[in-house]
């Protein structure tokens, strides 16, 4: 009995390692604790403008609770920004996710075959990829947006400029938005993955199709997971790809961006002076409304977010167990 005494009491810590512990876990606290403020800091700003009733905008003693709350900066950025309501926002999310899904099917299977795949040129066109994600996309956009212009198809010319299907191309040919990054994960994830996986699927009779489909694909659920969350939040917040290729279409940060520019500054103030029949509505009335545009626009993010996590993080922890 003495001896599994010994063996359960540890004996206790010198108070030199205490403080040290102690010390360490302070400071590191307080470290966390200010780089979370840090980021929160902008959001939580944003609190007291949007609530403020308009005549309370720019006032120096409204620091982080409203006077005299009001939510008419939702609604005027609702009616500057949605023009078809509820639906603005479903059109975009849509979008977001029918580009990911496109972004998910396609960077598998080239990432697979690159690192799968023993054909000539596979390290080639991996620098390749590593290539095209250092080049800034304003280095590809003249050529690109040439091709579109005067795209040729068995024989015909056609523009392309302004229509969806162009931003549909793009993510299916690799040059959708930061794709490369996402080629990289699967073209990791599959290098990582032990080969017997693939014997024994061979040995049960699959070939290289099925053998991908029913095997090593679903297999990739770490990497399908972190490519979906980043092509959805990436593709819903894009303005660039969608300002130049399709600039009229229905995709929130587009509309909001062109909706908020401060050329507009004049006539959003003079729209909400009119529909709220207020006697001004000055710059910060202005800030303030954009500021309702952008929270809006997060709504859906955050939903995503909380919806996905979860998951997200389930598929992270367990990202070394294959198979």
């Amino acid at each position: 009995m003495s001896k599994k005494k010994k063996y359960l009491h540890r004996p206790p810590k010198p108070p030199k390692v205490v403080a040290k512990k102690t010390v360490m876990g302070i400071l590191f606290g307080v470290m966390v604790a200010g780089m979370c403020f840090t980021m929160i800091y902008p959001i939580l700003k944003l609190f007291p403008n949007v609530f403020s009733a308009v005549t309370d905008l720019g006032n120096p003693d409204v620091i982080w609770i409203p006077v005299n709350r009001s939510t008419l900066s939702f609604s005027a950025a609702w009616r500057l920004s949605m023009k078809e309501g509820i639906m603005t926002i479903a059109k975009s999310i849509g979008y977001s996710g029918f580009i990911t899904l496109i972004q998910i099917i396609m960077s598998a299977m080239v990432g697979y075959a690159i690192a799968r795949v023993n054909f000539p040129g596979a390290n080639l066109i991996f620098m390749l990829v590593l290539l095209v994600f250092l080049v800034p996309p304003q280095a590809l956009l003249l050529s690109q947006f040439i091709h579109f212009q005067h795209f040729g198809l068995f024989g015909k010319e056609m523009n392309l400029i302004g229509k969806p299907i162009t931003l549909y191309l793009l993510a299916i040919f690799g040059f959708g938005v930061n794709q490369s990054l996402f080629i990289f994960v699967f073209r990791q994830f599959f290098k990582n993955t032990p080969k017997e996986l693939e014997e024994a699927a061979l040995i049960d009779g699959c070939g290289f199709n099925r053998t991908y489909i029913s095997v090593m694909f679903p297999c990739a659920k770490p990497a399908i997971a972190t490519v979906a969350v980043l092509g959805f939040v990436w593709n819903y917040g894009d303005t660039y790809y969608t300002g130049y290729f399709d600039p009229d279409g229905p995709y929130l940060g587009s509309i909001l961006k062109t909706t908020f520019m401060a050329e507009n500054e004049q006539f959003v103030t003079n729209a909400i002076a009119t529909w709220y029949k207020l006697p001004i509505a000055n710059a910060f009335a202005f800030d303030a409304v954009k500021q309702a545009g952008a929270i809006i626009y997060m709504i859906p993010l955050l939903i995503f977010y909380f919806i996905t996590q979860h998951w997200l993080v389930e598929n992270v922890e367990n990202a070394g167990i294959v198979g």
